[in-house]
């Protein structure tokens, strides 16, 4: 699967192991965004910026860290066409998925520990949606109040 994995200074400490885990599980990584060496990094920015190889078809999903994942999550769900979900369970990562269509995984990496993070990872990586028409209407719905609320803001 293409990926792009992002972190803020806080998450730095566990983009590397995920990063490994994903290339020797035989992902693709077209994208690192956000800290490079620990240096200060704002999720805003990051999120942005880890929506843009989403958005335009290179990479089908999008992982992102910081301290608590709430952050990230607020911020990359504030993005048209990012479907954000912060996990720290195994259910969760695979239901966010399965029922949401979840593109981007935020985890927080003051939250857990390498191991659970990975496990995370390679759930949310090996779910995927739902067929079922309940689920589905769902991201029409979802959808529908991106293309509403731009709408009003264009006519502002």
């Amino acid at each position: 699967m293409k990926l792009v994995v992002g972190c803020d200074h806080a998450g730095f400490p566990l983009k590397g192991p995920v990063i490994a885990a994903l290339r020797e599980w035989g992902h693709e990584i077209v994208a690192e965004v956000g800290s490079q060496l620990g240096e200060r990094a704002d999720f805003p920015d990051i999120a942005r910026a880890l929506s843009v190889p989403i958005r335009d078809g290179r990479a089908e999903r999008g992982i992102m860290v910081c301290g608590t994942g709430i952050g990230a999550c607020m911020a990359a769900n504030k993005i048209p066409g990012v479907r954000a979900a912060l996990c720290h369970d195994v259910y969760s990562a695979h239901q966010c998925v399965e029922h949401d269509d979840a593109n981007v995984l935020c985890l927080g990496a003051q939250v857990i520990g390498d191991k659970l993070a990975l496990d995370l990872v390679r759930t949310y990586l090996g779910a995927t949606m739902s067929d079922d028409p309940y689920f589905r209407g769902r991201l029409v719905a979802m959808a529908e109040m991106e293309r509403a609320a731009a709408r009003e803001l264009a006519g502002r």
